[in-house]
């Protein structure tokens, strides 16, 4: 059975970003729109929803505030029809619980019309000047096929596991994403060991930390030389910025790479009261208990985990600094190795209108386009190397939306900030300026 309708765009995958572009595609008439996800409903990152985490930026960073602040589907508006706004308000706290905020995306799923889940993108065709989608819809148990002029990718990003890791054969080794189902097995083993620098492998141990046994051995370990908090100042913050994205997307693709290695502390190091928190945490501890039975240890790499002989995990780890390899044993690893980008399968068979680069990624346009004429295929948060680590912030989620939409509409829907920012992080204009002075 095939939908014979033509739409504007159909986006695939459906987490923060592509829901916002729903959000706000919902009320312009001459976009007609779908977006299709595999999973069954949405949950944002279900296993690190801890009661107490907030994000990392401001409520105003929802679906849709910082393109249109009057749409129905703002975060405040979601308070406002489920009488909590005034509980927001005394709160006196930007920061909107993760938990809270998974709930306001989906409240924002069942407003749509245009979001269909358990809808899994089998195949795309390129034919006819059109984009042929086949697409498994589970519930129905049929293969259905759509048409649109334009695809946006959503699919987001998949948890990064060492090559030496093999989650089948391993059964009590885990990728932080998936913690709280295992916790109540973690929480019943004697040493637990948590890899990694970034905010999970934080928020995992001060989890542990708080809800530990008293005979639970706990481990920190980090590559790093140090446990950095990120950056929060305002002017670091006004790299978030579309005056930030023009600078690095005329960057040489070397020079891009340098600064992505510069910004690793803005945006991969760990939340400043967090940090806190969990020293203080350990000094209550200490008050009286010589040994508080946890091991921190930054400058520590993991080389390899194999079988111990004691039914636990033998840990092979270097001190980098001091080049000094050993081993340590655990009865559970918890890896916060971060996330990559994976390209979908389902591009395999549109690859030739998919335009790269030298080393083969995406080249993505200043428009957000990889395919070779700029104007049909758009990304999500695919575009770390051409746009700075900003594009997966939660922040400039509506800004991209609006660039997508005003795009596909040919006409601005929606009005883009061009200047934001106090700093001037791109001279060249000054040199130009100064060529006409002197051909004057």
């Amino acid at each position: 059975m095939e939908d014979r309708k033509v739409y504007s765009l159909i986006g695939i995958g459906i987490g923060p970003f592509n829901l916002g572009l729903a959000a706000l595609l919902e009320p312009v008439d001459d976009v007609s729109s779908l977006f299709f996800d595999q999973r069954e409903q949405f949950n944002w990152h279900p296993g690190l929803l801890f009661d107490h985490v907030t994000l990392q930026t401001p409520f105003l960073c929802d679906c849709v505030s910082m393109a249109d602040p009057t749409s129905k589907f703002s975060f405040l508006n979601f308070l406002k029809k489920t009488d909590r706004l005034y509980k927001f308000f005394i709160r006196e706290n930007f920061f909107v619980l993760r938990k809270e905020y998974n709930l306001y995306c989906q409240w924002v799923i069942k407003q749509l019309q245009n979001c269909r889940f358990s809808s899994s993108v089998r195949e795309i065709y390129y034919k006819d000047g059109l984009y042929e989608i086949h697409v498994f819809h589970k519930d129905q148990d049929e293969i259905k096929i759509y048409y649109s002029e334009k695809l946006v990718l959503g699919t987001g990003t998949v948890p990064i596991l060492p090559d030496f890791v093999d989650l089948n054969e391993m059964e009590k080794v885990c990728h932080t994403s998936s913690y709280l189902f295992r916790k109540e097995e973690i929480l019943e083993q004697d040493t637990v060991t948590v890899i990694g620098s970034g905010q999970s492998a934080a928020e995992v141990f001060f989890d542990l930390l708080q809800n530990r046994p008293k005979n639970l051995k706990l481990n920190w370990y980090s590559r790093p030389d140090r446990f950095f908090a990120m950056e929060y100042s305002k002017l670091i913050l006004e790299h978030t910025s579309p005056d930030y994205i023009d600078y690095f997307h005329h960057m040489s693709s070397s020079d891009r790479k340098v600064m992505l290695d510069r910004q690793k502390s803005q945006f991969k190091g760990v939340n400043f009261d967090l940090l806190n928190e969990i020293y203080d945490y350990m000094y209550a501890l200490s008050v009286d208990n010589e040994d508080i039975g946890v091991k921190i240890r930054p400058n520590i790499q993991l080389d390899d985990i194999t079988a111990g002989i004691h039914n636990n995990y033998e840990l092979h780890l270097e001190q980098v600094e001091q080049r000094k390899k050993f081993t340590d044993h655990a009865d559970y690893v918890i890896l916060g190795t971060g996330y990559h980008y994976q390209e979908p399968q389902f591009l395999k068979d549109i690859q030739h209108r998919i335009s790269r680069t030298s080393t083969g990624s995406y080249d993505v346009k200043r428009n957000y386009t990889i395919d070779n004429n700029g104007s049909e295929i758009f990304v999500q948060n695919a575009e770390i190397h051409t746009h700075s680590y900003i594009s997966s912030d939660l922040g400039m989620g509506a800004y991209r939306n609006s660039y997508i939409i005003n795009e596909v509409a040919k006409r601005e829907v929606y009005k883009l900030e061009k200047r934001i920012a106090f700093q001037d992080f791109d001279l060249s204009h000054i040199a130009t300026e100064k060529a006409e002075e002197i051909s004057l």
